[in-house]
């Protein structure tokens, strides 16, 4: 990221954070366009380096919104949606559907009909129950559908544990252990309105290291030939990590998807399988570390051999992650390079005692009401986790390149929130 400090004063591509946030006032959340495009072309290099047919989808539920769509499309990326709203905003930002595949382990009858009318690439199918509800509706309108079945290896990523998502008892995914995932794919197979299609797996998120990816492949080429099962595809989900403090670290792309893409052709050629189309779902190492929010600082208040509190104009209704994952951030004051020499909790403005975007953290003491505070890594699960909690206003989204800045998403105004009240 190009967010250097010039006089004191923080900027991204030479754009001053200060005139960004006298512009289109705060909370605002900025994204460096540039490091956006190039996580996508570091994830496409190292797939072609590996010499294997691939495909990449961009993890929507990330961060969604019309502007960056059409910017995935631009990379050659292809989206991975969980409901009938990231798809209708798909679709209305020109997005190829046939680039698209849905997701999500509780799809409605209405989602199901709306992604096979919009023409989706293929469906992640994650229960027996939604193969009958797939093949009912795909019966009705006389389309044949593309399954890819999502299997639950047994595998549990060092992660958060509201981010894990290949345990057995996960509420994703059907278990080879206990021999639904075969089950599913025999349903799949006798089916005459679904064409068996390939497997998914999606072990967890913010995951460091391919270990526990690799272990997954082996379980699944294992699963795949002892019950002589052939697939299209092969997709291996996302997850991978981005670097919020020091105490992270950012999954080593190149080097990552160099041992996944080893690992596939060696559990291949154990296996005597052929190598399938292998696709990947990044989206917080897309998007993450790209983004950035802008608060202005508000009150100011000291509890003498106890705490400080620096308190700004936004909180969890548009950063929950602390509240929901006792995330940790960096946070920067934008105006100046002061010495970082007071402990505090910089705390949001809304009605919880649980809304703190970081405590025990360090800034100068020379912070003062009207300063500006950024708040590093915040371009993954923040506006898109984002409510109207305590009738707060959504933030706008802003892209950076270079030397310009446009406005991709509004700030919401106060007629936002009764625009569906019933007067």
């Amino acid at each position: 990221m190009n967010l250097i400090r010039k006089n004191g004063e923080l900027t991204l591509h030479g754009q001053s954070m200060v005139t960004l946030k006298n512009k289109y006032k705060t909370p605002l959340i900025v994204y460096d366009e540039a490091m956006i495009r190039n996580q996508c072309r570091r994830f496409h290099q190292s797939l072609k380096q590996s010499g294997l047919i691939y495909n990449i989808s961009y993890a929507s539920k990330a961060f969604t919104s019309i502007q960056l769509f059409k910017l995935m499309q631009e990379e050659q990326m292809g989206l991975d949606v969980v409901s009938i709203g990231e798809l209708y905003t798909a679709i209305q930002s020109g997005f190829d559907p046939n680039h698209i595949h849905f997701h999500g382990n509780n799809k409605t009858i209405e989602e199901i009909e709306y992604a096979i009318e919009s023409g989706v690439e293929y469906f992640v199918i994650d229960s027996l129950h939604e193969i009958e509800n797939i093949q009912r509706i795909a019966q009705q309108k006389n389309k044949t559908i593309n399954a890819v079945l999502r299997v639950n290896p047994g595998v549990e990523a060092h992660t958060h544990e509201f981010i894990q998502t290949g345990q057995e008892d996960s509420k994703f995914g059907l278990s080879i252990k206990n021999g639904q995932a075969i089950e599913a794919v025999h349903q799949i197979q006798q089916s005459n309105h679904l064409n068996w299609y390939g497997v998914h797996f999606h072990i967890g998120s913010q995951i460091f290291d391919s270990t526990g990816t690799i272990e997954t492949i082996y379980i699944v080429f294992d699963w795949l030939q002892k019950n002589n099962i052939q697939i299209q595809v092969l997709n291996i989900g996302g997850g991978f990590s981005i670097r919020y403090t020091d105490e992270d670290v950012a999954y080593p792309i190149e080097d990552g998807i160099q041992k996944i893409t080893e690992a596939i052709k060696d559990a291949a050629q154990q296996h005597h399988y052929p190598i399938p189309e292998i696709a990947l779902e990044p989206g917080r190492s897309i998007v993450g570390e790209a983004g950035m929010t802008l608060y202005d600082v508000g009150t100011i208040k000291s509890i003498p051999n106890v705490n400080n509190y620096v308190s700004i104009d936004g909180g969890m209704s548009d950063h929950i992650r602390t509240a929901l994952y006792q995330a940790k951030y960096e946070i920067e004051l934008v105006e100046r390079d002061d010495a970082k020499d007071m402990k505090c909790t910089v705390a949001g403005k809304l009605c919880e005692s649980g809304d703190i975007i970081q405590r025990n953290i360090m800034l100068p003491s020379t912070i003062k009401s009207g300063d500006t505070l950024l708040v590093k890594s915040t371009g993954a699960y923040h506006y898109s986790m984002s409510s109207n909690y305590n009738q707060m206003l959504k933030p706008a989204v802003v892209f950076v390149n270079q030397d310009t800045d446009r406005l991709v998403i509004k700030r919401q105004t106060l007629s936002h929130l009764i625009a569906n009240d019933v007067l």
